[in-house]
């Protein structure tokens, strides 16, 4: 088997759907098994797998075991050369896997490979590729000299980065289990750090490949609470302990700056949330005029079927836009988000056999479901 999709559910529900559909057409005419771990979800999430997906593998936990440890146990059981960990709260295109595993085949001392990931607005998440965060870097980050984010490489652009994001992660499976997978002391953030660490002190090169996109919703699985916090700048504190205690200066320095982090951030977190413009113009691209009625009974908005090449032809602007995925390919609502973003415009999609739209509005907070 060529390949083997790994993705790790939490209460998301519905975007577990999108994400199975569209994974599910871009492995067509590939050799390759979805597996879906879920954590205990309490949103009839593995009863939608058991319901629309029985060919799925689906691994049910009694318990939220945290990302490292159940991805360790989806990949014990996976039969793919290559492995993909993907985010729940994700959507890949039609030509995805193709596109990333050609790529990957051409590369000698592949570690891990990370995709241009967009955010549900059409922006860039600049976290698909980053710098490694030594405490040097930290520190200097801290003071604000510093970016964690790899600036050698523009958005679009592929070659060798240090540090790749776990919402889309595809390595041979070889590779993962030398550099013994995810590190379990981490529960929740900082493990794909540490793996792509542990990836290149092995001997391997993680890359970026800009040509291929993946919508990452992002804020999906987190709430930005003080457990949050305590989580992500512990798993900080856990990485530097492993991999760079040897200076006790920097030691001691790293962990005052992360208590000051975490208090800044915690104090800030919301403040600088805006909300959502009120759509003027309410636009569905298809073909279909039952979605049409549907949309208008569901949303207070007046909806219009407008074609693919709607936009090269109006200044598209205040606008709820809402994308037909059985009109139009994941690749072209890619497209089409990216060329609208800005302008106050809204980005809704109705996946392929769903009966709802779904987006998010900013990249860190929670997105919308709307069931018709």
């Amino acid at each position: 088997m060529k390949l083997s999709v790994v993705i790790l559910n939490y209460n998301v529900r519905y975007f577990l759907e999108q994400c199975l559909r569209s994974v599910q057409q871009a492995i067509e005419s590939l050799d390759a098994e979805i597996i879906v771990i879920d954590n205990n979800s309490q949103d009839e999430s593995c009863e939608m797998v058991k319901s629309l997906f029985p060919g799925i593998t689906l691994i049910e936990n009694k318990d939220n075991v945290g990302f490292s440890k159940a991805n360790n146990q989806a990949v014990a059981v996976a039969k793919g050369e290559y492995l993909c960990i993907l985010n729940p709260d994700t959507a890949v295109t039609e030509n995805t896997f193709h596109q990333v595993l050609d790529y990957a085949e051409g590369i000698s001392n592949l570690g891990a490979l990370g995709v241009y990931l967009m955010d549900g607005t059409g922006n860039f998440l600049p976290e698909s590729k980053r710098n490694l965060p030594t405490p040097k870097v930290s520190l200097k980050k801290l003071a604000g000299f510093s970016k964690k984010y790899y600036s050698k490489l523009s958005e679009t652009s592929k070659g060798e980065v240090d540090v790749l994001v776990g919402a889309f992660m595809l390595l041979k499976r070889s590779v993962y289990n030398e550099v013994g997978g995810f590190d379990e002391d981490y529960f929740m953030y900082g493990e794909d750090i540490d793996l792509s660490y542990k990836i290149t002190q092995a001997g391997y090169k993680n890359h970026y490949f800009g040509s291929a996109t993946v919508l990452h919703y992002k804020g999906e699985s987190t709430q930005k609470d003080a457990v949050y916090f305590d989580r992500f700048y512990g798993a900080m504190q856990i990485f530097y302990q492993k991999h760079f205690n040897k200076n006790l200066f920097l030691e001691n320095a790293v962990s005052i700056g992360v208590d000051l982090a975490k208090k800044t951030k915690g104090l800030t977190s919301g403040k600088n949330s805006k909300s959502s413009p009120k759509p003027v113009n309410y636009y569905v691209f298809t073909e279909n005029s039952q979605l049409l009625e549907k949309l208008n009974r569901a949303v207070k908005g007046n909806f219009e079927i407008v074609t693919k090449e709607f936009y090269e032809q109006t200044d598209v602007q205040n606008s709820l836009l809402v994308f037909d995925a059985e009109y139009l390919t994941y690749e072209e609502i890619f497209e089409l988000m990216k060329n609208l973003k800005g302008k106050n415009n809204l980005f809704r999609i109705k996946p392929p056999a769903c009966n709802f739209i779904i987006g998010s509005d900013q990249s860190d907070e929670k997105g919308g479901v709307i069931v018709f």
